[in-house]
């Protein structure tokens, strides 16, 4: 087998991060004319490079496969539409962005962001190259370019006097394969005062917390700030401040300026995380090597607790089909024999099975019908959105559980 590289700087791959076997791609939803036929599954294998630490899978279904037609709809969650306004909010009153500035949001999705823009009246573009969610978008009224983005397509955009004042990408740096060619993309759109801004899944959080569930085909990239910072600073961008935020189960968001607009103190919060990252032991491979162990005894622990309850006759299902349920169910070896069907807000996802592990997905109100003992979160990180939602649970004795970062059942 030829060596692997490293996708930023070819340093070659032979360190595990995680190996979590043969998995399909987690958002391959199967529809029920589809259940009996080839399915294909990949491997799941994280490496860490021991040149610039970039944890990263290997590409082995092209991002238009991927893509092309996205059961990810942002809209979805309450929680992470909060979190958008909030956003937006602080940035237009920090940027002073007005009907003479230009948003640009890269990844927009259903236009769950930019939306709080255009009702400010500041002008803002969409790019988002899954075309059923891009036509939701545009129903808000929110211009949207159908589209990969990178070097090629911000030269065509900067060449059509298109460049941006606000240039955002949330959580879409983890999902291209080529991030020095995206970065660079980025440098070439952004206006010579402007600023970008990303959130990202912070990799700190995931190996603290054994969020290897986060982990699959269509995250290419698992991210610290000081290899994204490295990674930027190659791009002739400047980190210049970044928050912590609670999302995705611990994400950080940046801030960054062209290295050659003047002025620009660098935030304390900068050095401090990059400190606590290196303090943690992101700069030493046996804290990576590790990790691997470690999601090895929590596949055990799951496996044991629903052995015992399904010993003892109880019912159980799931609540949502995040693609991060689908690396769990399927890394465990988890299906219809441990879990009965899951259910989903999304209309998308309902009617269809979740890839590998074939598990129906339902509408919510089949909970109720069925009156499960144990309902296991999917979706973890918007746990508390989704106990509120379904309080009416407790009135049959039903119990909440989550597996990340342990095994909970929630009283």
């Amino acid at each position: 087998m030829d060596s692997i590289k490293c996708r930023f700087c070819n340093h070659k791959l032979e360190y595990t991060f995680a190996d979590l076997g043969m998995s399909p791609l987690s958002n391959a939803y199967i529809d029920k004319a589809n259940l009996n036929k080839k399915e294909n599954f990949y491997p799941l294998h994280a490496y860490v490079c021991t040149n610039c630490f970039l944890v990263q899978l290997i590409e082995y279904e092209s991002p238009d496969e991927i893509f092309s037609d996205y059961a990810y709809f942002s809209s979805y969650s309450k929680s992470w539409i909060n979190h958008a306004k909030k956003f937006s909010e602080k940035v237009i009153k920090e940027l002073n962005l007005n009907e003479n500035s230009k948003v640009i949001e890269i990844a927009s999705n259903d236009g769950y962001l930019l939306q709080f823009f255009n009702e400010k009246k500041i002008p803002a573009l969409g790019i988002e190259p899954a075309k059923n969610v891009a036509i939701e978008a545009e129903r808000k009224g929110i211009k949207t370019l159908t589209s990969f983005f990178g070097s090629k397509l911000a030269s065509k955009l900067k060449g059509e006097g298109i460049e941006a004042d606000l240039l955002i990408g949330n959580n879409v740096l983890a999902h291209v394969p080529d991030i020095k060619d995206f970065v660079n993309g980025l440098s070439i759109l952004l206006k010579n005062n402007g600023c970008i801004t990303m959130e990202f899944p912070h990799l700190l959080k995931l190996i603290k917390n054994k969020q290897f569930d986060t982990i699959y085909h269509e995250h290419f990239s698992y991210l610290s700030l000081n290899t994204v910072n490295t990674i930027f600073n190659s791009s002739r961008l400047k980190i210049i401040d970044v928050e912590e935020l609670d999302t995705h189960g611990g994400s950080i968001r940046i801030y960054a300026k062209h290295i050659s607009c003047p002025n620009q103190k660098i935030s304390d919060n900068v050095n401090r995380i990059i400190k606590d990252e290196i303090d943690f032991g992101l700069k030493n491979i046996d804290k990576y090597s590790e990790f691997n162990e470690r999601i090895k005894k929590l596949k055990r622990d799951i496996l044991q607790f629903l052995i015992n309850i399904k010993e003892n006759n109880k019912t159980v299902v799931a609540y949502g089909a995040p693609a991060k349920g689908n690396t769990l169910l399927n890394y465990c070896g988890i299906g219809i024999d441990f879990i009965d069907y899951t259910v989903d807000l999304s209309m998308y996802k309902q009617g269809l099975y979740l890839p590998g592990s074939h598990i129906p997905i339902y509408s919510v109100e089949e909970i109720n019908k069925t009156k499960p003992d144990f309902i296991i979160i999917l979706p973890w990180n918007i746990k508390d959105e989704i106990i509120h939602q379904m309080d009416y649970v407790k009135e049959w004795g039903g119990k909440f559980v989550t597996f990340i970062p342990d095994v909970e059942v929630i009283e």
